[in-house]
């Protein structure tokens, strides 16, 4: 795996793995000291040496045993395709990349299927994938077919220059119009699964604006300047308005949708070739839609 340090980052090198894995820094800590993480292509002194930005870490953890990741016959809704991209509209309900536990039932094995190339920066397990979206995250993304487009794409990411709107739907009334989340973003030191803000974590900056106000609800615009795990996520519950539906940072299930009610409307990125920039957007899904319209309904009763 290789990881590109944001512009403007200072952090040290196992609090940064540990807020891009699921690793404890102990374990970070081994991987170090066996070789398996390169700063830079050299090896780094030390688990706890500091990172600067433009900084590149490869990560070589071991991987457990798979013969090769199948192909799956599982749809997929290709928005744009060339010989350097392809823009997805993913579905609700589908992991992005294989892992212990799921490794035949992911965007990925749909992505062997139907495209003739996947870059092999990041491995076998996730070939193409330069960001992601949660199983329950619906919308636009973006996937490289070769190395070249791969690379390009990931510095525009650390670099800050691609644009991602989000459109959620939170839980009660937001007291601002708009506004700005400005609030570092860690692993839960209660729960290495969960993330939190937390004072050691990673910048982590999330722009909002109220779109329409509905019976105890807001549809809500996010633009997220810097891409962490459940960003959106932890930054809506740490205002204490939950995206609905969220079973990890809000109430769980409503409205008949199974899954937090959180959509990638746009992507905006410059393509790796020509330079030219690419704005992508995805309507909202079915049962989103059919969530508003309840809502909507009921301010009308």
């Amino acid at each position: 795996m290789k990881l590109l340090v944001d512009k403007g980052e200072k952090i040290r090198l196992d609090v940064y793995l540990a807020a891009e894995t699921e690793y404890t820094r102990s374990y970070i800590k081994q991987l170090v000291e066996s070789g398996r993480v390169l700063l830079n292509g050299e090896r780094p002194s030390k688990s706890g040496v500091m990172l600067k930005s433009g900084d590149v870490i490869d990560l070589d953890p071991p991987e457990p045993f798979v013969a090769a990741v199948p192909r799956a016959d599982i749809p997929v809704d290709i928005i744009y395709e060339d010989d350097d991209v392809a823009v997805i509209n993913k579905q609700r309900g589908l992991t992005v990349h294989p892992a212990p536990g799921n490794y035949d039932n992911t965007l990925v094995n749909a992505l062997l299927a139907r495209l003739s190339s996947l870059s092999a920066i990041n491995g076998a397990l996730r070939p193409g994938i330069v960001h992601r979206l949660d199983k329950n995250t619906t919308g636009v993304m973006v996937v490289a077919k070769n190395d070249k487009a791969h690379l390009s794409l990931s510095s525009q990411i650390a670099d800050r220059t691609v644009t991602k709107i989000y459109l959620g739907l939170v839980v009660g009334h937001l007291k601002e119009d708009s506004g700005r989340v400005d609030a570092p973003i860690g692993r839960d030191p209660r729960d290495r699964k969960r993330m939190a803000v937390v004072p050691d974590g990673r910048t982590a900056v999330t722009e909002y604006a109220v779109e329409e106000r509905l019976a105890g609800h807001d549809l809500v615009r996010f633009h997220i300047l810097t891409g962490r795990t459940h960003q959106i996520r932890v930054h809506a519950a740490y205002l204490g308005h939950p995206i609905a539906g969220d079973p990890e940072y809000g109430r769980g299930p409503e409205l008949g949708v199974d899954g937090q009610l959180l959509h990638a409307y746009s992507l905006t990125f410059r393509h790796p070739t020509t330079g030219e920039e690419m704005t992508f957007t995805a309507p909202l899904p079915a049962d989103f839609k059919a969530a508003l319209d309840k809502l909507r309904a009921a301010d009308r009763t």
